[in-house]
C-alpha cells in the first residue's frame, strides 16, 4: 500500500515566525506532529510519503503515486482541508480524514460522504481502519471510547521529514489537561484526564532525532507540561543526564500553567535541561473574568509575581491574552497593554475570542442564540481564520472590541516599546549558569560535540546579528536605541545578550503581523 499523508497549509499566525525562518534558511517552523505519528502506526512494510503544504504543493506525481491519501487538519487548515478533500476525491483516491478539525466537527466534513473518518486519537482506532481497509471499505467512521494509553504510543516517523525545512521540531510526552477552561478546547479533544509517556520513550524520541542529525529547537508540546508535577520532574531527572552526554544539543520550550512560577525546584530542573522558554495562558488582568471563565489557577497566586519569579530563575515567558470576554468592560485593551509593560514582557500574543466546537463556552453561546450563522462560503458557526471578527454577538459592541484588540497590537509591538520591554526583561534574568560559574572561579569544559554545537550557534548568530542590525540599528528611527541598549545589555548582563538578539528578531515577526491584522480588521466588516 503506497499511503499519501498531507498536511494542509496553515494560515499565517502568530506562530509563523518568516523572518526566523528566512533567516535559519527553512521553510516553515512546526513539523505536522500528529501525522507523522499516524504514519508510526501503520504496517512498516506499507511505502509512505509526507507532504507538508507549508513546504511544497502536492504534484501530480504524488497523486498517481498514491493508493491512499490520509489527511489531517486543524480548523485553522478548513481552507486547505477542502482543497485536498476535493482534489483526492476528484482523482477517485481512497481518503481517510482525522485530527482536530475532523474530530470536532464530523458532520462538516461528512457532509458530502465519501470517506473514512477517524474521531479522535489514533493509537486505539488504528486497528479497526486498518481491517476496513483491508475489506475494502471507503466509508465509515471510527472511533473509540476509551482515550489510549500514551505508553503504547510509537516514535513519530521524523525520518519521513526533510528536517531541514524546519526551525523547530516537536515531542510531546502527555495528552489532556486537568483543568477545564471554558474557552479551551483540548478537554472536548483530549479530555481531563491526563495521559502520559514514560521518560525512557521521551528520550527514544530526543534519540531519534540525535541521529537523524536535528541540533536545534524542540517544542514540547504538551498543553500542560506541569499539569503532573511528579511525571515532569521524572523526564527532568533523566534529561538533564542525557543532556550532558550528548553535548547539549536541543533547547527546549513547552506549555505550562502559571503556578510554575511558585516551584523553584521545576523551574531548576527545567533549566538544567536546557528549556529556554514557557508558553503560558495569562489571558486577562481582571481576576473577575479569569473566575468567571474557570482560569482558577490564574488567581491562585498574584499573577504578577508568578511572572517575575519565572523570568529572573533563567526562563522567558511568553503569555497569551484574550479580548472580548462576556461580562469584559471598556478598557479592556488599556489594562492587558498596562500589565505587559509593568511585568515586561516582550512577547505576548493577543488574540480575539472565539467559541472553539464543543468547548463549553460554545454549548453556552448555542444554548443563548448568539452564535452567528456562517458567512456566506463556510459551513460552521466558529471563526476558522486567523484574527477573524469574533463569531458570536458580543456582551459589548464588537466595534469597541476590535478598535482596541488593533490598538493593543499598535501599542505593545510599537518598536521603541517593545524593544524597551525586551532590554528590562533580559536585562532583569539571572546571568546563566555558566556564566555563574566563571564568576566563582571555576570552569564549564564543554564536550567535543558540544563545541561543534556551540560553533555552528556562534556562525547562525553572527549572520542574525548582521540582519538585525541592518534592520533595527541601520534603517529606523530608533536605531540609537537600538545600539544603546546591546551595548548596555554587553556590559550588565552579556550572558543573555544572545537571548536578548534572538527575541529582537522575532520581534519583527511581530511588526509584520501588527500591520497585518491592521489592515485585516479596520476595514469593513
Amino acid at each position: 500500500m503506497r499511503v499519501l499523508l498531507v498536511n494542509p497549509e496553515m494560515p499565517t499566525s502568530f506562530w509563523s515566525f518568516p523572518e526566523i525562518c528566512r533567516l535559519e534558511g527553512t521553510k516553515t517552523y512546526h513539523p505536522p506532529l500528529g501525522l507523522i505519528t499516524v504514519a508510526a502506526l501503520l504496517p512498516r512494510e506499507w511505502e509512505l510519503r509526507v507532504v507538508d503544504l507549508d513546504i511544497r504543493e502536492l504534484r501530480g506525481e504524488d497523486w498517481d503515486w498514491a493508493d491512499l491519501v490520509m489527511l489531517t487538519g486543524m480548523l485553522v487548515q478548513r481552507a486547505s482541508f477542502w482543497a485536498v478533500l476535493r482534489e483526492a476525491r476528484d482523482r477517485g483516491k481512497i481518503v481517510v480524514a482525522g485530527g482536530p478539525y475532523a474530530t470536532a466537527m464530523p458532520e462538516e466534513v461528512l457532509a458530502n460522504g465519501g470517506l473514512l473518518l477517524v474521531r479522535g486519537e489514533a493509537e486505539n482506532i488504528m486497528p479497526q481502519l486498518l481491517a476496513a481497509l483491508q475489506a475494502g471499505r471507503v466509508e465509515g467512521v471510527f472511533e473509540s471510547r476509551e482515550k489510549p494509553v500514551l505508553t503504547t504510543s510509537p516514535i513519530p516517523r521524523f525520518d519521513l521529514l526533510n528536517l531541514a525545512d524546519y526551525s523547530g521540531m516537536s515531542i510531546q510526552t502527555s495528552r489532556g489537561c486537568p483543568y477545564d477552561c471554558e474557552f479551551c478546547d483540548v478537554v472536548s479533544l483530549y479530555g481531563r484526564r491526563p495521559r502520559y509517556k514514560t521518560a525512557g520513550q521521551v528520550l527514544a524520541e530526543l534519540a531519534a532525532l540525535y541521529r537523524l542529525g536535528w541540533r536545534k529547537s524542540i517544542f514540547i508540546c504538551d498543553d500542560n507540561f506541569i499539569s503532573n508535577k511528579t511525571h515532569a520532574q521524572a523526564i527532568l531527572q533523566q534529561l538533564i543526564p542525557w543532556m550532558q552526554a550528548h553535548g547539549e544539543p536541543f533547547y527546549f520550550w513547552t506549555q505550562t500553567s502559571i503556578d510554575l512560577g511558585h516551584d523553584l525546584q521545576m523551574i531548576d530542573l527545567m533549566t538544567q535541561a536546557n528549556f529556554s522558554t514557557v508558553f503560558t495562558g495569562i489571558e486577562t488582568p481582571d481576576e473577575e473574568l479569569l473566575l468567571q471563565n474557570r482560569k482558577l489557577h490564574n488567581i491562585r497566586h498574584p499573577l504578577m509575581a508568578s511572572l517575575r519569579t519565572i523570568n529572573a530563575n533563567g526562563l522567558a515567558v511568553l503569555g497569551s491574552f484574550i479580548l472580548g470576554f462576556d461580562g469584559e468592560k471598556a478598557g479592556a485593551g488599556r489594562r492587558i497593554r498596562a500589565f505587559v509593560e509593568s511585568a515586561d514582557l516582550p512577547l505576548v500574543m493577543l488574540n480575539l475570542l472565539q467559541p472553539l466546537p464543543h468547548t463549553r463556552l460554545w454549548e453556552r453561546l448555542k444554548r443563548e442564540g448568539r452564535l452567528h450563522e456562517p458567512p456566506q462560503g463556510k459551513t460552521s458557526q466558529t471563526g476558522d481564520v486567523t484574527w477573524d471578527r469574533p463569531a458570536f454577538r458580543t456582551s459589548r459592541p464588537e466595534a469597541e472590541i476590535l478598535a482596541e484588540y488593533i490598538q493593543l497590537w499598535e501599542d505593545l509591538y510599537e518598536p521603541t516599546a517593545f524593544l524597551a520591554r525586551a532590554y528590562r526583561y533580559f536585562l532583569a534574568m539571572r546571568p546563566t549558569r555558566q556564566a555563574q560559574a566563571k564568576r566563582r572561579g571555576g570552569s564549564t569544559p564543554l564536550a567535543t560535540n558540544q563545541k561543534k554545537v556551540a560553533v555552528t550557534n556562534r556562525l547562525v548568530d553572527f549572520y542574525r546579528l548582521c540582519w538585525l542590525v541592518w534592520r533595527q540599528g541601520v534603517k529606523p528611527p530608533h536605531r540609537r536605541q537600538f545600539w544603546r541598549q546591546l551595548l548596555a545589555m554587553q556590559r550588565r548582563n552579556p550572558s543573555r545578550l544572545v537571548k536578548y538578539l534572538t527575541c529582537c528578531v522575532m520581534g519583527e515577526d511581530m511588526f509584520r503581523l501588527r500591520r497585518q491584522i491592521r489592515e485585516k480588521l479596520a476595514g469593513p466588516g
